[in-house]
């Protein structure tokens, strides 16, 4: 059995219930398009990494999709909130003996295998490895053992989380990767690069 453990939360790409914010702007249909490229790149940049790989769905595991069986062990995330959801995560694969484990969202176009690569070879000589984004949260985390304090008492979604976050590994050494821009909201979107015309979603 590999040691390292990679968990990448995703969801069901359903129209009207992803990335709600951006469809604010942009509409359902085209944020649900966006959405499926943001999958699509999240299976393709970690696919061949050399890990377990444990994808969480948010509502219903679905057999027949781009996450192939052959290289994603596929499971429903924990009832709660975002720390709830990421806590019982981690603990379950820690319970599986596991000795490095690290989670990513599926909503970054900047992710890419070797940011994981590095986080995992980070957790070889430190207790915890965080990635930044912009927004003030952050789009990686990786542990070596179960730290509850890292998923409680949070307000998800807001610029508070990483420093939050960082406040409660103070403690502990810690290695931080290069800061990316994940996607929630339009000015996300710009910033990314991501080259699609929204002028007629717009007028």
């Amino acid at each position: 059995m590999n040691n390292k453990a990679l968990i990448i939360f995703t969801r069901n790409p359903e129209l009207g219930k992803v990335k709600t914010r951006l469809a604010k702007t942009i509409g359902d249909e085209k944020t649900l398009e966006i959405y499926k490229e943001l999958l699509l790149h999240t299976r393709n940049e970690t696919q061949h990494i050399d890990c377990d790989k444990f994808l969480f769905y948010d509502t219903t595991i679905v057999e027949n999709d781009i996450w192939s069986t052959e290289y994603f062990n596929k499971v429903l995330q924990a009832p709660g909130d975002l720390g709830n959801k990421m806590q019982a995560a981690f603990d379950s694969l820690f319970q599986k003996e596991y000795n490095h484990c690290v989670v990513v969202g599926s909503d970054l176009f900047d992710l890419k295998a070797s940011i994981i690569e590095n986080a995992f070879k980070a957790l070889q000589n430190n207790d915890a490895v965080v990635g930044p984004a912009e927004d003030g949260g952050y789009y990686l985390l990786g542990l070596n053992q179960s730290t509850p304090a890292v998923f409680n008492n949070k307000e998800w979604g807001t610029a508070t989380v990483f420093n939050a976050t960082m406040n409660d590994l103070k403690n502990v050494k810690v290695q931080l990767l290069e800061t990316l821009n994940d996607i929630d909201t339009f000015e996300d979107l710009e910033r990314s690069g991501y080259n699609i015309n929204f002028k007629e979603q717009l007028l």
